[in-house]
Order: C-alpha cells, then sequence, then structure tokens
C-alpha cells in the first residue's frame, strides 16, 4: 500500500507545527504509521544545513542565491533518504513545510526568479509531490503577535528568517495566495485564527477523505507498541 504524503504551510507564527503534531498523534491513536518531519532539517544532514540557514551567527552574508540552493539541497537529501522510502512502506507522512515555502519565500519574498526557483524545486524532488497541502492562513499581525510570544520564551534562539521585516512577509502571503489559487486541488486553505480546537476540527475534515483504510486491531496494536518502543 503507497502512503500518503501531507505538507503544513504557512507563514511564520501560523500554528502549522503544532496541527501537525495534533494530527500526527491522533492518526497514531489510530493506529497509522507516521513520520513527521521539518524542513528545512529532517535528516542528519538537513539538521547541520538547518542551523547554518537559520540560526548561525556567521550567516549573516547569505545571499538568496545561496539560501535557495541550501534549502534544496536539505529537501533533495530529505525526499531520497526519508519520504520516498517512507511512502513506499506505507506510511503517512507530516512534514512542517515543502517545496511550496520555497516558492513563497525566496520566489515572492526574496524575489528571485520564479521560472529558476521551480526548475530547482523540480530538481530537488523529482516526482515526489504532496497528496495535499494545508495551508495555515493567518492575518501578519496575528502571526507577529505568536511570534512574540515564542520568543520570550525563547530569547536566545535567533533566527535569521523570522528577523525580516513586513514587507518581506506580505510578500510571502501573496506568493501563498497565488499558490493556492493556481492548485485548488492539492492545497486546503486552513483559517488558523481560531481556537486550537477549531483549527484541528478544520485539519482533520480537510485531511480524513484521503486517509486511507483505517489499520485493523492487530495493526493499532502493532503500531502502539511500536510507539511505546521508541
Amino acid at each position: 500500500m503507497k502512503g500518503v504524503f501531507i505538507t503544513f504551510e504557512g507563514n511564520e507564527g501560523s500554528g502549522k507545527s503544532t496541527q501537525l503534531f495534533q494530527l500526527a498523534t491522533e492518526l497514531q491513536l489510530q493506529g497509522y504509521r507516521v513520520r513527521s518531519l521539518r524542513e528545512p532539517g529532517g535528516t542528519p544532514i538537513g539538521e547541520e544545513v538547518r542551523h547554518t540557514l537559520k540560526h548561525s551567527h556567521a550567516n549573516v552574508a547569505m545571499t538568496s542565491e545561496t539560501e535557495l540552493l541550501l534549502m534544496n539541497a536539505c529537501r533533495a537529501q530529505l525526499v531520497r533518504e526519508i519520504i520516498r522510502p517512507a511512502l513506499a512502506a506505507g506510511e503517512i507522512v507530516l512534514c512542517d513545510r515543502f517545496y511550496d515555502s520555497t516558492i513563497a519565500y525566496q520566489g515572492y519574498g526574496r524575489k528571485l526568479d520564479l521560472r529558476f526557483v521551480k526548475s530547482v524545486v523540480d530538481f530537488a524532488v523529482g516526482d515526489t509531490r504532496p497528496d495535499m497541502t494545508l495551508l495555515m492562513v493567518v492575518p501578519y499581525e496575528k502571526s507577529q503577535q505568536r511570534l512574540a510570544a515564542r520568543q520570550s520564551t525563547m530569547p536566545f534562539v535567533r533566527d535569521r528568517i523570522e528577523d525580516e521585516d513586513k514587507d518581506f512577509f506580505e510578500r510571502v502571503a501573496q506568493g501563498y495566495h497565488d499558490i493556492a489559487k493556481a492548485e485548488p486541488n492539492r492545497i486546503r486553505e486552513i483559517d488558523a485564527t481560531g481556537s486550537l480546537q477549531q483549527i484541528e476540527g478544520a485539519v482533520w475534515r480537510a485531511v480524513s477523505p484521503i486517509l486511507p483504510p483505517q489499520p485493523s486491531g492487530t495493526e493499532r496494536l502493532a503500531a502502539r507498541a511500536e510507539r511505546a518502543a521508541q
């Protein structure tokens, strides 16, 4: 049985990471085998590059072109090392960001040539494409409030991309809007301004139609034993 590949997208502070965790937990409780990943990162190589991209104090001179190529180097490794084998094994793969982030952030946000950006993405992922993408939509002001709250609990964790200005994030939001408009069959926009429970319900309603049949009792027990052993 082929697996299902679901990605979560959105601007900073949209709550996508929280909702990915909630969905993964619910799917595991139902007996599905779930692989939760993040971009950039998800592999030992990718996590090292993630630090360079986002948190290193030596990355201040990074150009937009370098950022684009590093992001997709991580992605190429993640696709081949983790995502494709997991899907072939019938797992549900949930990924916090994927190539739509590159179109929105490096294409629209950094103003790189979209045709070139898409050609780099195509080289990195090949035919590995999400079955569904959940786009968490939140206004800029709300996202900034959430970022400020998060940064107050982790004041020493620098994030180079989160430090960008309002104009940058408005371009990113426009990028996501254009992507969603171009691919309505794949992308589901989720209003991320409500309560956690409301958002979780919207995510589940979007995802449930594409899930494979619920695992049998034996499979659920095996999945629970596997989680307990982790």
